[in-house]
């Protein structure tokens, strides 16, 4: 066996699982990076259909059990001004059991949030919850509780991710019989896209492998 081909073989190798899953961390409307975008659904009018709604090149759909589904999840006026919603919103009009909202956003992101209120008034441990996909990779799901937000159970879901996404799933708690959805703000923020230390450890002993081993091979001058 030839080493010289095995080692810069076996190099690459240690690059390869050095990806880890995300670490995902909570995040206030203030922990946004600066120039994150957030859409209030703004000049859309009264009861647009969400499910194949783009805003600012963000696709909005709508799936129950897993399928796409129209006429149950609109752009309207419920449930008013709430702390973190304002009118117009999207509202859902079904029961929240396999409800969905799937959004599609423009590119990478590792921050995601928006503001939401469900129909119950009560403290609720899970009352929302994010999950965030590469493609069709899972990257991480967040569980966010909800309080009075001031009637209305609800507040504000935002998460960083040290993996980034382009694509987040939101569901609610069925303890509600409706949710609302307003302020939907992403950013790429790049400084939360960081390889661990010990990814970079590997990375340079691999290269330094690597290059060692594609040096060319000098043959030793005969003895005179």
């Amino acid at each position: 066996m030839n080493i010289i081909r095995v080692l810069p073989a076996l190099a690459l190798c240690l690059i390869a699982p050095i990806r880890t899953d995300a670490a995902l961390v909570p995040l206030l409307p203030n922990d946004f990076a600066l120039g994150a975008i957030t859409l209030n659904f703004s000049g859309i009018a009264f009861n647009t259909e969400v499910n194949g709604l783009t805003v600012n090149n963000v696709l909005f759909e709508v799936t129950e059990s897993g399928l796409p589904m129209n006429g149950i999840v609109l752009v309207d006026s419920g449930p008013g001004v709430t702390n973190n919603i304002t009118p117009p919103n999207i509202v859902s009009l079904s029961n929240l059991n396999g409800l969905a909202l799937e959004v599609s956003l423009p590119g990478p992101m590792t921050q995601f949030g928006y503001g939401y209120g469900i129909l119950a008034a009560d403290s609720i441990s899970a009352a929302t919850t994010i999950r965030l996909f590469s493609g069709i990779t899972p990257v991480g799901s967040i569980d966010f509780a909800g309080a009075p937000d001031p009637i209305f159970t609800g507040g504000f879901a935002g998460v960083g991710s040290t993996v980034p996404f382009d694509r987040a799933v939101l569901t609610f708690s069925t303890l509600g019989s409706a949710f609302a959805v307003d302020n939907v703000t992403f950013a790429a923020n790049t400084a939360a896209n960081v390889v661990p230390e010990q990814g970079w450890t590997l990375i340079l002993f691999a290269t330094g492998v690597i290059s060692l081993f594609c040096l060319p091979l000098r043959r030793p001058k005969p003895l005179v």
